[in-house]
């Protein structure tokens, strides 16, 4: 709740100020881009701040002082093996997303702008399975750590389990409403129908995306960080781009198969699923299967 709340409260600072530093308002001056990364700044300061004091007033179990800050390179290592994979996917996101530009706009401009669009409606279910993910990691960890055979398992089917519904629902509800969504934006002619292809073809990707992106919270909870790194390689670079590639190649040459692009993600997510599926039963088999709980 605390996360929750200081997280809020630098977002709606921003959002605040936002208008405020850019447009010059109630007596601010008029900074225009510039206002808009004061804004931002700001609100990191803010949510910052208010961390620090939930964490001094709340987390009473823990001794505060320099004393407690000397680097341990233990420590370091095993932070940056279960946090490095998590940075390199983040990376690798925007990698991807460049990558499909470059592809995308030798086909047309229409079909950079329809991914990008539909871009952003994908991040509201996708952010949702990431949330989870959060959740599962640390669950399955804690009880890895205590030796709890039962409550890791536990962690991971009903982890999964709940992933999988989230991603459900969201297919359920882009393909119901890909049309309005896509109007949402203004959008007309060929660019809307690219737009209402992307959410009904690339939306199929998201139950086997929303089990790629628990598996790796459960990879990184199991200090499996290489496995997690390489499906976030597989799913976000090696069976993206090629295939995205041959695919652009097929609707250069035949405008009619310009929906095709958009069965790149789809392809993706499921190749990259049954290798997470391997690593997972691996994994199962050499440091679940045995803990003495």
């Amino acid at each position: 709740m605390y996360s929750t709340i200081a997280q809020i409260g630098g977002a709606v600072t921003n959002i605040i100020l936002d208008p405020i530093l850019i447009y010059g308002l109630l007596g601010a001056p008029k900074m225009g881009v510039k206002g808009a990364a004061y804004a931002t700044v700001i609100g990191q300061i803010v949510s910052f701040l208010l961390v620090l004091v939930f964490h001094l007033r709340h987390n009473k179990e823990i001794q505060n002082g320099f004393c407690y800050m000397k680097p341990s390179g233990k420590i370091i290592k095993e932070i940056y093996a279960i946090g490095f994979p998590a940075m390199i996917a983040q990376d690798l996101m925007s990698v991807m997303t460049y990558g499909l530009n470059i592809i995308f706009v030798k086909i047309d401009e229409t079909v950079v702008t329809a991914y990008g669009l539909y871009y952003k409606i994908q991040q509201f279910v996708l952010f949702a399975a990431f949330g989870l993910r959060d959740a599962i990691t640390p669950i399955v960890s804690f009880n890895h750590g205590m030796q709890s055979k039962k409550r890791v398992k536990e962690g991971i089917r009903y982890g999964m389990l709940y992933t999988i519904i989230i991603m459900v629902v969201g297919l359920v509800i882009l393909e119901i409403f890909a049309k309005p969504f896509a109007s949402v934006f203004g959008l007309s002619g060929e660019t809307e129908q690219l737009c209402i292809g992307a959410m009904r073809i690339v939306s199929l990707s998201f139950v086997f995306a929303g089990a790629n992106i628990a598996l790796q919270g459960i990879f990184q909870a199991l200090d499996s960080g290489l496995e997690s790194l390489v499906i976030s390689v597989c799913r976000q670079i090696l069976f993206v781009l090629p295939v995205a590639w041959g695919f652009s190649l097929l609707a250069r040459n035949n405008a009619q198969f310009v929906w095709a692009i958009w069965l790149t993600f789809p392809i993706a997510e499921l190749v990259s699923m049954l290798i997470a599926l391997v690593f997972m039963r691996n994994i199962t088999k050499n440091k679940i299967e045995g803990l003495e709980g």
